[in-house]
């Protein structure tokens, strides 16, 4: 029998566990106006247009930022609805 590090067998667990959130990450792009990157958070997710500028200006100053998160479901939705608004985003699990 294999013993497995006890720190490393923790870390799967998380890694697997259902207790972590999904988040999806819109990414920076040469193509999208920043207004109108403001515009698609309002619209989608319902955002007052000063928080949806401050995603925006996440976004545009670090490259992406995470705009929702919840079950893996919800944000496969939200990613295919950024992209068919012409945003580039994607899902992962929530860091720790």
């Amino acid at each position: 029998m294999v013993k497995i590090n006890t720190h490393l067998d923790e870390e799967l667990k998380a890694i697997f566990s259902n207790d972590r959130l999904w988040v999806c990450v819109v990414w920076d792009d040469p193509v999208n106006l920043m207004s109108y990157v403001t515009y698609v958070f309002m619209e989608l997710f319902g955002y007052t247009k000063e928080h949806a500028t401050e995603l925006m200006l996440k976004v545009h100053n670090d490259g992406k930022a995470v705009v929702s998160n919840g079950s893996r479901e919800e944000m496969e939705r939200d990613v295919q609805r950024l992209h068919e608004y012409g945003l580039w985003a994607t899902i992962s699990k929530e860091e720790l």
